[in-house]
């Protein structure tokens, strides 16, 4: 039956009328149900060995469209749409994005999931459904207020399995039940995002806010991603939910061998389990411990299998995200695992006594969860070249030292479909006029688009392609925020995680110095946009600092009608991926300014890359390979360079107060913090306190890099002006971004280190 016939047939069978007579509410749930039927149509992809890509987060953001392109349907149910009198954009804003994942780790493993089914490769996502997600934001008083963000209702993406086990904990039993997401591939391919659930959950624990009891574990346990950790009870509920993801992982994919009828002593030659980043490290002792004491095998071979079986991608260089949990929580929570944990922790010690850096339990009684990873795993990738190997110089050189064979570059990928068919159709459809639609299963073939780097007419169609999109982010922004924004000005765009590397403090004491110029008289040629999106943790107080600094400077600048025709600062409400699609075609310059050696790779630098951004950043994670693959003419790189950062951490030489005494503009621009304009608008509380860490700590060195950062985006300013120039290093940025693709990645993943068959 044709798409057509099927769309009508739905509707009515749904609504009793035609597509013509439904509304928008109601043609999202008959477009729901039709995707689905197309779904099912496919196979699920399988083989004799199978990836399992276990993680915390799946930010998978809204589904419909994104599945309607990798079903190949799209443009056909968008004409007849329009035929009928209705908007697919319109339909698309009636979906609920799943509460799944927070940054970049969660939309990371999204793209994989996507590409693993493009590839058709066997292979599975294992994570959590989460309720309510990290939370939904809210602004109060310059203040980031945090509300639950409930997604799930009876006719979502979710599909209830048969799938169920018993999750035993110490003295808490429950049972678990498992949900499925079809994961879609481009023109072929099917995975399954399978998602554990706990049946006793209660979700009116929480009462407002994200206030609830942390100790009622089997009625909360997949309430929230990462609940607040502030207190025991806080990171008691983190081990528990860490070990039901483990343990639901590990019996499941015991499950599977079995009904395959493969012998568990051959387990590594029929899974690949990827742990990504340290949250899943348990189930390296979970595995362990199920075939000693269920499948009665002896440790050594037990720890010999799992060992070959599980891999490892190290996402971070900060130490204090490495997780380190002591041992007596361990014991209230998992108090099974504790002897195979013990186990594994003497025979390192045993073979290591003299070199304390590589124990997985150290003096302090703390759990290392990375050691245990990169001891009983057999791969340890990072996520970009200059990641890799600060790891294998640095923060891990002790298990490089051991290991050199385990450790190995992966660098991050996008998905392309997503990132630029769905959120850039006029992009898209340049490309595919000029460079032909290759690009969309090949990324490489963007390299074409070089040729007509001379092209007036296509340099003027990026220009206005990128118009257009600023005009659809100012119609939303208005909508959605009650700002208007001027899209004559420069769209400057820092969206990504809340977090002091990131330096978002650092892009907002510029704007204070842009807003001191102003006030002074010094006027820009062109008017700036400056839009933030993030949420800071709930715990995270400097960061929620910031937070606030950048709401008083918008209600500060956006007020002030000597400033404001020059001048803009917004933070947007609740950034999720729904936002980041309209952000992100809209962007002139890409914000990627984290401190050199701390960003593990970013990719949001990829998706504006991709959709004609130029950055301005740093020479940090992937910030390097942009760089080396446009040039220096079409990148601009600023501050001081890792090697310079490390060497002032190991000589703890950095003090943030000598730059402040000797640069009147860091002084001016970070006085204002305290100013009596910032204090009448803002929380004396929050901004002295921002200031102070600034003067006395400011331990990613925000200062050190402010005066460069400074010049360079003045610079990125004055070449905005030249739009011949402008035009064609986005043509150059957009060529060059096919290494990025998530395919890539994957096919890199299984090339070295998964071996499917």
């Amino acid at each position: 039956m044709e798409v057509r016939t099927k769309f009508d047939a739905l509707a009515r069978k749904l609504y009793g009328r035609p597509v013509h007579q439904c509304t928008s509410h109601e043609l999202f749930h008959v477009l729901l149900q039709l995707t689905k039927e197309l779904t099912d149509e496919r196979q699920v992809n399988d083989g004799k060995r199978k990836i399992y890509y276990i993680s915390a987060e799946f930010l998978i953001g809204k589904l419909l469209s994104n599945n309607l392109i990798n079903l190949g349907v799209y443009d056909e149910i968008e004409g007849i749409l329009k035929e009928s009198g209705k908007s697919l954009s319109e339909i698309e804003e009636e979906e609920r994005e799943p509460s799944l994942g927070n940054g970049g780790l969660g939309r990371l493993a999204a793209c994989f999931m996507d590409s693993i089914a493009t590839l058709q490769l066997p292979g599975a996502g294992i994570g959590l459904n989460y309720h309510y997600g990290l939370f939904k934001q809210v602004f109060k008083d310059h203040l980031q207020q945090a509300e639950k963000d409930g997604w799930i209702n009876d006719r979502s993406w979710l599909k209830k399995t048969d799938v169920s086990f018993d999750i035993e904990f110490g003295g808490v039993s429950v049972k678990s039940r498992m949900y499925d997401i079809d994961v879609v591939g481009y023109e072929k391919g099917l995975s399954l995002l399978h998602l554990f659930d706990v049946e006793s959950l209660d979700e009116s624990l929480v009462k407002s806010g994200i206030d609830f009891d942390k100790t009622d574990v089997e009625k909360n346990l997949t309430l929230f991603l990462y609940p607040d950790d502030s207190d025991e009870a806080g990171n008691l509920l983190r081990i528990y939910q860490q070990y039901f993801m483990v343990s639901n992982g590990a019996r499941l994919i015991i499950k599977e061998m079995k009904d395959k009828g493969y012998d568990l002593h051959d387990l590594n030659e029929h899974v690949a389990i990827q742990i990504n980043d340290t949250h899943p490290t348990m189930v390296i002792p979970e595995l362990i411990r199920i075939l000693t004491q269920e499948e009665e095998f002896t440790m050594d071979d037990a720890i010999d299998v799992v060992s070959k079986t599980c891999a490892y991608t190290n996402h971070t260089i900060l130490a204090e995200a490495l997780e380190k949990w002591p041992l007596e929580y361990l014991n209230k929570v998992v108090p099974v695992l504790v002897p195979i944990i013990k186990e594994l922790a003497n025979r390192v010690k045993k073979a290591h006594k003299d070199d304390p850096k590589v124990w997985i339990i150290d003096k302090e009684k703390r759990v290392h969860m990375a050691h245990i990873d990169i001891h009983y795993g057999y791969s340890v990738n990072g996520v970009a070249a200059i990641h890799t190997d600060i790891l294998k110089d640095t923060e891990l050189n002790s298990f490089y030292k051991l290991y050199p064979e385990k450790f190995n570059n992966k660098t991050n990928g996008v998905t392309f479909r997503r990132w630029l068919l769905q959120c850039n159709r006029p992009l898209s459809a340049l490309l595919d006029r000029t460079i032909g639609k290759e690009y969309r299963s090949d990324a490489d073939a963007l390299e074409k688009l070089l040729g007509f780097k001379e092209d007036a007419g296509v340099l003027k169609a990026l220009e206005d392609i990128k118009r257009s999109n600023k005009e659809e982010l100012a119609a939303y922004i208005k909508k959605h925020e009650g700002i208007e924004l001027n899209t004559d000005s420069i769209f400057d765009i820092q969206v990504k995680r809340l977090h002091e590397y990131k330096r978002q403090q650092m892009n907002a004491l510029y704007i204070i110095h842009k807003y001191l110029e102003i006030k002074d008289g010094k006027k820009p040629k062109r008017p700036i946009t400056c839009i933030f999106g993030a949420k800071a943790a709930p715990a995270y107080v400097i960061a929620k600092d910031i937070i606030h600094l950048i709401l008083v400077l918008q209600e500060i600048i956006n007020n002030d009608p000597e400033v404001n025709q020059y001048l803009k600062v917004i933070m947007v409400t609740n950034y999720n991926v729904s936002y980041a699609e309209k952000l992100i075609p809209a962007c002139d310059i890409s914000e990627q300014i984290s401190l050199a050696s701390k960003e593990a790779s970013g990719t949001s630098n990829m998706k504006f890359m991709l959709n004609g951004a130029v950055t301005l950043g740093t020479d940090d994670g992937a910030n390097v390979e942009i760089h080396s693959l446009v040039g220096d003419d079409n990148i601009y790189i600023f501050g001081a360079d890792s090697d310079t950062v490390i060497k002032h951490y190991e000589a703890a030489d950095y003090v943030s107060k000598d730059i402040y005494d000797k640069s009147e503009t860091v002084k001016e621009a970070v006085d204002f913090i305290i100013s009596p304009e910032c204090m009448k608008t803002g929380h004396k509380e929050n901004l002295e306190r921002l200031y102070k860490e600034l003067l006395n700590k400011d331990w990613f060195m925000t200062l050190l890099d402010l005066e460069a950062y400074i010049k360079a985006k003045d610079r990125i300013l004055e070449d905005y002006e030249d739009r011949e120039k402008w035009r064609r290093m986005m043509l150059v940025n957009i060529a060059k971004a096919g290494f990025f693709s998530s395919d890539r990645t994957i096919a890199e993943y299984n090339r070295d280190i998964w071996h499917l068959k």
